[in-house]
């Protein structure tokens, strides 16, 4: 490709780019999300890796607006904002495209809860907040359908990496295989009480052993 020719296809190319730079930060802020609900990080580090997580999905939905909003420049494509904002309008695979469009609403209404968690109540926000892996998964059918450079190994080497990490995490979660975050641990049975030091026991004295009371004086006799 000459560079008059990627000059003119600036906007798409530039689009693609975020479309790419959304998925993995997407992806990579699933991992971080199943890895703290599978406990996977030390206690001490759970609010770094929160804040972590929280502020890689803003960048990701960032990347995301970036990537529809730049395809609106591209001079072969034309998509216009019903074709970048309604799903299946776009010309271009309309069908992969579509599933594009979906998944970054829902990718984007499940992470903005985040923000409202106290109005929805923890309940309601966790089993919302459940439902982003399937976002991830169109946002993984989209690239795979719409993506130009699918069949590059340059793209096909991260979109295996994040599958197999992600599978590997929510296999673990759907299938109990580690603890989840907030269980409750196992109940333990309480110690016995102490005995104070003034109760009196009834234990026999060891053999030998005589009270402090008894000494200096002659054993009873028979």
């Amino acid at each position: 490709m000459s560079i008059a020719q990627t000059l003119d296809h600036g906007w798409w190319l530039a689009s693609r780019s975020a479309g790419v730079v959304a998925y993995l930060l997407l992806s990579a802020s699933v991992v971080l999300g199943l890895a703290m609900a599978l406990n996977l990080f030390p206690p001490r580090a759970s609010a770094l890796v929160r804040t972590i997580h929280e502020r890689v999905a803003l960048v990701a939905l960032g990347a995301l607006a970036a990537h529809g909003l730049l395809l609106l420049g591209d001079g072969f494509l034309h998509p216009g904002v019903g074709g970048i904002a309604v799903p299946f309008a776009m010309s271009y695979r309309p069908v992969w495209t579509g599933i594009g469009i979906l998944a970054g609403y829902l990718t984007a209404g499940l992470s903005l809860t985040y923000y409202a968690r106290r109005r929805l109540g923890a309940r309601r926000w966790r089993a919302a907040h459940r439902l982003i892996p399937i976002a991830w998964a169109m946002a993984v059918v989209h690239v795979i359908g719409a993506g130009s450079d699918a069949g590059s190994l340059w793209l096909q080497i991260p979109l295996a990496l994040t599958m197999a990490a992600v599978m590997t995490l929510l296999a673990h979660r759907l299938l109990g295989g580690l603890p989840a975050r907030g269980a409750r641990p196992p109940r333990r049975v309480p110690a016995p009480a102490a005995v104070a030091d003034d109760v009196p026991t009834t234990a026999a004295p060891a053999p030998g052993y005589r009270p402090l009371w008894a000494r200096g004086t002659a054993p009873p006799m028979d």
